[in-house]
């Protein structure tokens, strides 16, 4: 009997010319940034972001991130830069901070959910940054897995995801920081972090002074990537009384991600450490490439064990805790 045909798997290439000739067409490229890898579409066609959207299976009322190489293609697409803005870009862009600014009408409404700002950040990485200064448009580029599942940081992790659903992954090795990005917005005088991530709040505060911290939505977010559960393995995933869970399953079912030192009670195939000198930016890269790990093993549960409450820690308990939500 003949066989049914393959759907044709991913390339994964370092090819610039062949990523911007692809994204011309309104085709989706999956696109390496020092946060996670982002599934990237010309953020100015509504055909090619709704191809976002449906590719991930992400509603379309969480808006999408838009991504250039400069501050003068930014001022391109939005109506205004305020002080605070603009201080915060001198300091943290090219890098991990995604600001909401007032968005211009080029901007579609589908890449913003209806919103009269845009979410808008400058890579760090120099390849993305390379193929952003290419093209005479921005790309919108949530990360590059299916909705609500946990964020790729390796090439690799698209193509067995998504390979099926697009034509090409561009290949800048593993992910630099390894969650997304901080996104900060402005009301007046205002400034409120609405999501945790590359940059510390604390690091913010030493640019521009006190913020906000308001994070999770459960509907209609203001800004990407803050529904209250997300990033979320296949296997449940618990932070709270690892004791109670042994009572309920035998050591060899559980998985466990800790930060610093192994637990004695569970076999160590079914653990990863974040890091055994307790360095919060090695946790981060390492985050997400764990959780895929433990979720791979033959386990039925998944412990994972909170850090400190304080710079980069915040933000990876912030990843956890919405893994984590029912």
């Amino acid at each position: 009997m003949p066989q049914a045909p393959h759907s044709p798997i991913a390339l994964i290439g370092t090819d610039l010319t062949q990523a911007v000739a692809l994204l011309q067409q309104g085709k989706l490229v999956a696109i390496p940034t020092e946060t996670v890898y982002g599934l990237a579409g010309n953020a100015l066609n509504t055909e090619a972001v709704a191809r976002i959207f449906a590719v991930k299976n992400r509603p379309t009322f969480d808006p999408l991130i838009v991504h250039t190489d400069s501050l003068d293609k930014v001022l391109g697409f939005v109506q205004d830069l305020p002080e605070p803005a603009q201080k915060l870009a001198e300091a943290f862009w090219p890098g991990p901070l995604t600001m909401l600014l007032p968005r211009q009408e080029i901007i579609p409404d589908l890449v913003t959910a209806g919103l009269d700002t845009v979410a808008v950040r400058i890579p760090r990485h120099p390849l993305t940054r390379s193929l952003l200064a290419m093209l005479d448009f921005p790309l919108a580029a949530p990360s590059a897995n299916p909705f609500g599942y946990i964020s790729p940081t390796t090439a690799e992790h698209v193509q067995s995801q998504l390979g099926k659903k697009i034509p090409y992954i561009l290949n800048g090795g593993p992910c630099e920081v390894g969650i997304e990005s901080t996104i900060i917005g402005f009301e007046g005088k205002k400034a409120t972090v609405y999501r945790l991530g590359g940059i510390p709040v604390e690091d913010i505060e030493r640019i521009i002074g006190r913020v906000e911290v308001m994070l999770h939505s459960t509907s209609n977010p203001k800004a990407p990537g803050t529904l209250k559960s997300h990033y979320a393995p296949r296997k449940p995933l618990f932070t709270q009384n690892l004791k109670q869970l042994q009572e309920e399953y035998a050591p060899e079912d559980i998985g466990l991600m800790a930060f610093q030192r192994e637990v004695p009670s569970i076999p160590a195939p079914n653990q990863v450490v974040l890091s055994s000198r307790a360095d919060f930016a090695e946790a981060a890269q390492r985050l997400f490439s764990a959780l895929r790990h433990l979720d791979a093993l033959p386990v039925k549960v998944i412990f994972a064990e909170l850090l400190p409450e304080k710079g980069l820690g915040r933000a990876i308990n912030d990843r956890i805790r919405r893994a984590a939500a029912k």
